[in-house]
């Protein structure tokens, strides 16, 4: 390989999981890099055979991407999360080996948010028990059951992009909204922001849940949360599906205590659509259960497929990590007639200094250069002046506590 050149587009390859959008598959096929696409999740044994010779990964929320996974992604340099949520890789694993992970956190917050209006209304007004009493040729015309969300006081826990959307149109429609998150938030209109979880649950007459996956969210609604809420609430999950205990949701569906309740996610999810869907809230009644396709709009998948994919381009092209969830967050415009040499190291003093170092000694020519650092892992993009000898590319790739070097262009 001559100096000028960085590796050849045509050599890296990319998986794709769990039927990522046409989009993605299209700007990734333009850069012309090699493509392997699957519909389905894939378990551990499944990725670890795949990912030896991958350089790009794109995943949505089921391939779960772990610690012993990575230990076989040598050739590894991006993961693409097609989705908001990163709890299904282990990104300090990621980071140590210097591999960059991109998600979507905007891309399907409108979609989210109408589905749970939409069902929201739905158990209001009985309409699902009904519809399905139709099928059955049942006719019941009746108003029992059945009420307006005008008035009514909805309860957000997590107040998010997806939350807080939802709180701006729930308003709108002429609900008093309450809202409760672990950080400080902002209120937006007329909302009341809950100093605990137990001032939001007494006080709620429909109750939704918009939190993250992180491990402290484990079960933060169960039998206790339950017996705290109003009788007869109404409650929607279309965050995680660990964040709820399944089993105490049951119970408070039967017993009365909620009236009605929507579930997108759940703590297991089939790998595909070939597999059985497996409950304990199966049959229940005025209960609507959805395949984890909150997010599932054209719309949204089309914007996700566009987004992540535009993010790993810039960053296999120019560098850039902005928007990384897991790395030193750098966008830097293009320079002509230089190079641009990338350096992911540990986050210990005194690299730059070496880095600067192996230049100085050979007489090269800085014409810029970023340095940014990220807890355990700090990024060196250094565009320089196109005389060089290429021995220092070795000398700058052997410097101590280096994780990664390529040269860019």
């Amino acid at each position: 390989m001559k100096k000028t050149e960085s590796f050849p587009k045509h050599k890296i390859k990319v998986l794709l999981l769990e039927n990522i959008h046409p989009n993605a598959v299209k700007l990734f096929n333009d850069e012309g890099y090699q493509i392997e696409t699957t519909n389905e999740a894939l378990d551990e044994a499944e990725l670890i055979e795949k990912i030896k010779d991958i350089h790009i990964l794109g995943i949505r929320s089921k391939t779960q991407v772990s610690a012993n996974a990575l230990a076989h992604a040598e050739k590894l340099m991006c993961v693409g999360t097609f989705c908001i949520g990163t709890n299904q890789i282990d990104l300090k694993e990621c980071s140590r080996k210097g591999i960059v992970v991109f998600n979507a956190p905007y891309s399907n917050t409108r979609s989210v948010v109408e589905l749970a209006v939409g069902e929201m209304i739905m158990l209001m007004r009985n309409t699902f028990t009904k519809s399905i009493e139709m099928h059955a040729g049942k006719w019941d015309k009746s108003a029992k059951n059945s009420v307006e969300i005008r008035g009514k006081k909805l309860g957000l826990i997590g107040y998010g992009n997806i939350g807080s959307q939802f709180s701006v149109i729930a308003e709108a429609l002429g609900m008093h909204v309450y809202f409760y998150d672990v950080s400080d938030k902002l209120a937006l209109g007329n909302a009341h922001k809950c100093k605990t979880l137990h001032e939001l649950l007494k006080v709620a007459d429909v109750i939704s849940l918009h939190v993250d996956g992180r491990s402290s969210n484990t079960n933060i609604i169960g039998a206790k949360e339950f017996a705290q809420m109003k009788d007869n609430v109404i409650f929607m999950n279309l965050s995680r599906g660990h964040v709820i205990d399944i089993n105490a949701l049951k119970d408070a569906i039967q017993s009365g205590k909620v009236w009605g309740a929507s579930v997108d996610v759940f703590p297991d999810e089939p790998k595909s659509n070939d597999e059985e869907f497996v409950s304990e809230l199966r049959q229940l009644p005025n209960t609507i259960l959805t395949p984890h396709i909150g997010g599932s709009t054209e719309e949204a998948q089309a914007n996700i497929g566009d987004f992540v994919s535009n993010k790993i381009e810039y960053y296999i092209n120019k560098g850039d990590t902005y928007g990384a969830v897991n790395f030193p967050e750098v966008q830097l415009p293009t320079f002509d007639k230089s190079h641009r040499l990338l350096h992911i190291h540990e986050n210990v003093p005194g690299i730059l200094a070496k880095i600067n170092g192996v230049y100085a000694k050979h007489n090269i020519n800085i014409q810029a250069q970023y340095l940014k650092t990220l807890d355990e892992v700090g990024y060196v993009i250094t565009d320089i002046s196109t005389d060089y000898k290429t021995d220092i590319l070795e000398e700058i790739k052997n410097i101590d506590h280096t994780i990664k070097f390529r040269i860019l262009y």
